[in-house]
């Protein structure tokens, strides 16, 4: 079993939701944790309940969008923490919106958050992973896999880090790292996700799982050394139906949708306005 305590993990987008979650579940395991939101009030309340574990934890307010200031918030965190062991990037933002609906500058703040700023902050916290032999977890999404409806763009950012961890796993190796890469796929969970301000509302009929679910997931890949954790796990079986036959899957989930949208009493979507 992978030991957390005593380890130095900086958990982004730890305000609420997962990274809360995620946040307090590491210091219940003794780590030492390190959080960093946009939200400073509610940041202060997840970081009281983390020093009830964890007294050595702190918190950082900053805007992972301002991507030019991510290589020093990296320094401030290796040299506040003492050195790094664990990096998740759990920080991104939902975005539910018909495909051709996005507005241009929505589709920048997806990307920009959801994929360039991870990137650009691991990039910048690899010499200290690398010193501890350390881990990096991406907290991505099932919708990276299954092209889920009215979530185009969410979809292929989400997506799109998944590819980069892979990338990240393979180079790593060629390099001789021991850095470890984890990408963990949360399904539908019990987050502020979905009822997000300008999101459309969500069609699943999924019950979700609590939140506290993600700790459970990252701690499996961290043991078991996997590249991609599903949770629940059950979704592990879909991307392999869908692979098999591309063209049905996706008549699926369109038929699925439409009868989604009739037991809501919802229009269905117009591309033409």
């Amino acid at each position: 079993m992978f030991q957390v305590e005593d380890t130095r993990v900086l958990v982004t987008g730890a305000s609420s939701g997962l990274g809360a979650a995620l946040a307090v579940g590491l210091a219940e395991r003794g780590a030492v944790v390190g959080l960093c939101a946009r939200r400073a009030d509610r940041l202060e309340s997840v970081l009281e309940r983390v020093r009830e574990h964890s007294p050595a934890s702190r918190s950082w307010t900053v805007d992972l969008g301002d991507l030019d200031s991510l290589e020093g918030f990296a320094a401030t965190v290796v040299e506040e923490l003492g050195g790094l062991d664990i990096l998740v990037n759990n920080a991104g933002i939902p975005k539910r919106r018909w495909a051709w609906e996005h507005r241009a500058d929505e589709v920048a703040d997806v990307l920009r958050i959801n994929v360039e700023s991870p990137i650009r902050l691991t990039t910048a916290l690899l010499p200290a992973l690398r010193a501890s032999g350390g881990r990096v977890v991406f907290i991505g999404s099932v919708a990276a896999r299954l092209a889920p409806p009215s979530e185009a763009v969410y979809s292929a950012s989400k997506a799109a880090i998944t590819a980069y961890a892979e990338g990240l796993r393979v180079d790593l190796g060629v390099a001789g790292s021991t850095i470890g890469v984890h990408v963990v796929q949360p399904g539908v969970l019990d987050t502020e996700l979905f009822e997000a301000p300008d999101n459309d509302p969500s069609l699943s009929d999924i019950e979700p799982l609590p939140a506290t679910a993600i700790v459970d997931a990252v701690l499996a890949a961290l043991d078991s050394g996997a590249t991609e954790t599903f949770v629940p796990e059950w979704f592990r079986d879909l991307p392999p139906v869908k692979a098999g036959d591309l063209d049905g899957f996706l008549r699926g989930s369109i038929d699925y949708t439409r009868g989604r949208l009739e037991a809501l009493g919802l229009d269905r979507p117009d591309p033409t306005g």
